[in-house]
């Protein structure tokens, strides 16, 4: 069967739920069609491995109502090929889709164990990975979380908030090792440890095989670990393959100026697969939440429908970690020179990360409502030292 778009967008999350609604806005008469691999419309992500657990949301609040942006959707499809200079999109089920203006919002994939775990083993990504994991999540349900990353350490705050006994691995030597401070990620794992999860810094698991109930890892300091379900957090890869098939020009994600066009003129890029150009931090860079997701998605339906504008925003993101939360802009890195400011030491306060007397990156632990006021800064070009920052962003509101 042939589709014919004047928009297409190949991809089904966030970025291009915002992307279809953008280009509505603008174009009340489109016909946009979307493609995603996914059976489900799209949805919003974050809560799988925060809100859902907590009892704040359910399954059917984070649809995301993309139907009535007058969309086509063409679910559970995964493009195989792209022909640019016929405009031409073809699917595993033979389908071909005929488009005008395309948006790549492709997403990415987890990174995965070499071993089979059976149905046990999760590798956490999208909603068919909570609803598996759900069946097996009830008070007393022993969980292996491997990883000590973003998806990891939520993961691992939620499910021992359901009840779980959750035991935490990953090969670093803290709980966000080398995103945050070194006495931070020490609270951190003296922290989770009170709440109760095992935390296991410094390990690495090297085999596993699915059991009878469950799943048995082999770990690197010898251990066999036997637990009823294994959740893995760590990391992806962006899905490039299909602009690589095409030949766009892709280096750590599809390569897109400031009007998130890629080396095609009739093809953009948006959400975690896209690398753009930061101007606030001059480098080029491919983020992996929510803000640059919707705000990539937005930017791009519009340019395609033709408006004028460049993407020039610098992305946040957030986490929950029980009781703890933080949002942060631009650069966690702590090879940069790192400044703290608690008002309270790990319980609320701002860390700043400079380079070269400029602000690259702004944490703001439980510290609410100075996103902007964060990217203002970083911004700024200073120069800013320890003493010119204590105080500088409100640690408290």
């Amino acid at each position: 069967m042939e589709h014919v778009h004047d928009y297409l967008i190949i991809g089904a999350g966030m970025a291009a739920d915002a992307a279809a609604k953008a280009i509505r806005e603008v174009d009340a008469g489109a016909n946009v069609g979307m493609v995603g691999d996914e059976a489900q419309p799209p949805y919003q992500r974050p809560p799988l491995s925060k809100a859902l657990w907590k009892g704040g949301k359910s399954v059917a609040d984070i649809d995301l109502a993309t139907a009535a942006s007058g969309a086509q959707l063409h679910p559970g499809r995964r493009i195989e090929s792209l022909d640019r200079v016929a405009h031409v999109a073809r699917d595993d089920h033979g389908d071909t889709y005929r488009y005008r203006r395309l948006l790549l919002a492709t997403g990415a994939t987890p990174r995965r164990l070499q071993f089979d775990g059976g149905e046990r083993l999760i590798h956490f990504r999208t909603l068919d990975d909570y609803q598996a994991l759900r069946r097996y999540v009830k008070p007393g349900a022993y969980i292996a979380v491997i990883g000590g990353g973003f998806i990891g350490s939520e993961l691992a705050a939620s499910l021992s908030g359901a009840g779980c006994k959750v035991t935490m691995l990953f090969p670093g030597p803290a709980i966000g090792a080398g995103r945050y401070p070194e006495g931070l990620t020490g609270y951190l794992d003296s922290y989770y440890r009170e709440h109760g999860v095992d935390v296991r810094s410094g390990i690495t698991v090297t085999g596993g095989s699915a059991t009878d109930g469950g799943v048995e890892l082999t770990l690197s300091d010898g251990e066999v670990l036997r637990v009823e379900v294994v959740v893995a957090g760590l990391g992806v890869t962006p899905n490039t393959a299909l602009a690589e098939q095409a030949g766009l020009t892709v280096d750590n994600g599809i390569v897109v100026d400031a009007q998130l066009r890629s080396s095609d003129a009739d093809i953009w890029a948006a959400g975690d697969v896209a690398n753009f150009h930061s101007a606030a931090l001059d480098r080029r860079m491919r983020v992996e939440h929510e803000d640059a997701a919707v705000g990539m998605g937005r930017l791009a339906g519009r340019v395609m429908a033709g408006v004028n504008e460049q993407y020039t925003t610098l992305p946040f993101f957030y986490s929950d970690l029980f009781d703890l939360g933080y949002e942060a802009v631009g650069l966690l890195d702590t090879r940069l020179q790192v400044v703290e400011d608690w008002r309270e030491p790990y319980r609320e306060g701002v860390v700043y990360y400079l380079d070269g007397g400029r602000v690259h990156g702004v944490l703001l632990w439980n510290t609410w409502d100075q996103v902007d006021a964060a990217r203002a800064l970083i911004a700024e070009r200073g120069p800013f030292d320890a003493a010119s920052l204590r105080g500088r962003l409100p640690r408290s509101t």
